[in-house]
């Protein structure tokens, strides 16, 4: 099975990406994990994402489309993915289409979580990540056993740039306006399933399996 899971930033995408791609045998390929881990690698790619990644726009279809047309090559892939994080954008998604088409390849489905925007603030700017060894925290949700500290490892926790309140509205608009077109587009092909992601974990996993037709 190749899906794309679909929505704004913050509204589970990820989580429940790794449930279902463990559970079926899928790679579970985020855009975001490896844009992160290129600028972390100062690699030239990082370097010229990282200026759109904290000012909360898109990092260009260029630097991203050959990246996930090499992501999807790998062995990995052969049982099906979950792309997360791409396409966002309608010439993402036809640069997609080429490339699955080069593997005699398509999408079987869209999946798009819906979240109300002050839902997304919430969650976002609680997050807090370790310096040593990239640990998640949350400090409402899952917060440290000391404030500040990583349970793990001792290292200091922090807040990304991207998750601070006033870029993560930006972030949102520029998800929105880049995206609307993508949603109809999907839509109108017969792809895009719809699931309230501001439901708890497990009732959003149920709707994901359900719209998937993974649900027994």
């Amino acid at each position: 099975m190749r899906v794309v899971f679909l929505g704004p930033p913050g509204a589970g995408k990820g989580t429940q990406a790794k449930v279902i791609a463990e559970a079926a045998g899928m790679a579970h390929i985020s855009t975001g994990d490896i844009l992160r881990e290129a600028v972390a690698r100062e690699t030239d790619l990082g370097k010229k994402a990282k200026a759109f990644m904290e000012s909360g726009g898109l990092v260009p279809d260029d630097l991203v489309v050959a990246m996930v047309a090499e992501r999807l090559s790998r062995g990995d892939c052969a049982k099906g993915f979950i792309l997360d994080g791409f396409p966002r954008t309608v010439p993402q998604a036809e640069a997609l289409s080429g490339t699955l088409s080069g593997m005699k390849a398509s999408l079987d489905a869209v999946v798009y979580f819906k979240v109300d925007d002050e839902q997304v603030v919430e969650r976002l700017s609680g997050r807090r990540m370790c310096r040593k060894c990239n640990a998640n925290y949350h400090v409402a949700f899952m917060p440290p056993k000391k404030a500040g500290v990583c349970d793990k490892c001792g290292g200091e926790l922090y807040q990304r740039d991207d998750d601070k309140p006033e870029t993560i509205r930006r972030r949102l608009k520029v998800y929105y306006d880049q995206t609307a077109d993508l949603i109809r587009y999907y839509r109108e092909r017969g792809l895009l399933r719809e699931v309230d992601a501001s439901a708890s974990p497990e009732a959003v996993l149920g709707g994901v399996k359900r719209a998937l037709g993974l649900a027994k």
